[in-house]
């Protein structure tokens, strides 16, 4: 039986073990055009809520995109949001952080680009790249913070982060804006060739980096990483959807699916007008009506 949306779910009930999750979907090859339908449609969808969620401008959301290099982040933000209206939307990648970034706490970049109610922004990475990459290679070590912050066990002081982004995301929750978690979980056997390609394509050279085969070598310790960082900040209003992404297409469609059905809960209305203005509009509509036909005349 083909992977849904419910078997992506982890919402903190019980342990997330990535080991024994699926990185590519029980379906077959000649199923893609029946997916790649149900991704259309499902973005005709997302684009009739959007409009809805904006004109309403009660509650915003921010899709976060975590995955290992080669995953599929970038197209499927460009296949999965193409249907999207740009006004209400936004895309934010975050790379390196700046001397400015590391001059605050690791949150403050994320607040600067959080979207207004209303309106959508994407997460291409996140914050939790300072409980990932951070981690895996132990920057936070050399952070420019006190003592007391840095003297903790490394248990200790992503303990605490988790704790943290927990907080965080649950403070937006009460704020009006919900979060959708989303971690692209490619096979490294997947992600060789799609750095092979990257490498014999040369349209696709510049995607391509040295530094890509260096982090591929510490795999396991990325692996470890998400998986305590999904165990650690998994819950009812903040889970995490883990995707088989070895097939893009099947992935497309899923992440869709996720979009969707956060849109549905929020279950965005049109703004009504009030019944003294709404009994003016056959005022206005006359008027508007008489001068068209002066103008023909």
């Amino acid at each position: 039986m083909a992977i849904d949306l419910c078997d992506c779910r982890f919402d903190g009930d019980g342990r997330f073990d990535i080991l024994k999750t699926p990185t590519s979907p029980d379906v077959k090859k000649g199923e893609r055009f029946d997916y790649e339908e149900r991704t259309a449609d499902n973005a005709v969808l997302m684009a009739q809520l959007q409009d809805r969620l904006y004109a309403e401008g009660r509650e915003g959301l921010v899709v976060l995109l975590q995955a290992m290099d080669a995953a599929g982040k970038d197209s499927t933000i460009k296949h999965v949001m193409s249907g999207i209206n740009p006004q209400g939307v936004s895309v934010h990648s975050f790379k390196q952080p700046s001397a400015e970034e590391l001059s605050h706490d690791y949150l403050w970049r994320a607040v600067t680009h959080l979207p207004r109610r209303g309106e959508i922004a994407l997460f291409n990475r996140s914050y939790y790249e300072d409980v990932l990459v951070v981690r895996v290679h132990g920057l936070w070590r050399g952070y420019k913070m006190p003592e007391r912050c840095t003297n903790d066990s490394e248990q200790q002081f992503f303990g605490k982060r988790y704790r943290q982004i927990r907080d965080f995301e649950e403070y937006l929750y009460e704020n009006g804006y919900r979060v959708l978690k989303i971690f692209l979980n490619v096979s490294p056997e997947q992600q060789r060739q799609r750095f092979l390609e990257r490498i014999d394509d040369q349209s696709k050279n510049w995607k391509f980096s040295g530094s890509d085969i260096a982090e591929r070598k510490l795999w396991p310790s990325y692996m470890r990483a998400y998986e305590d960082a999904i165990n650690g900040t998994a819950t009812k209003h903040a889970p995490w959807f883990v995707i088989p992404a070895d097939k893009k297409w099947f992935a497309r469609w899923l992440v869709s699916e996720a979009i969707v059905d956060v849109l549905r809960q929020i279950d965005p209305r049109y703004p009504e007008l009030p019944q003294d203005q709404r009994d003016k509009l056959a005022e206005y509509k006359a008027q508007l009506l008489s001068e068209g036909g002066a103008k023909g005349e």
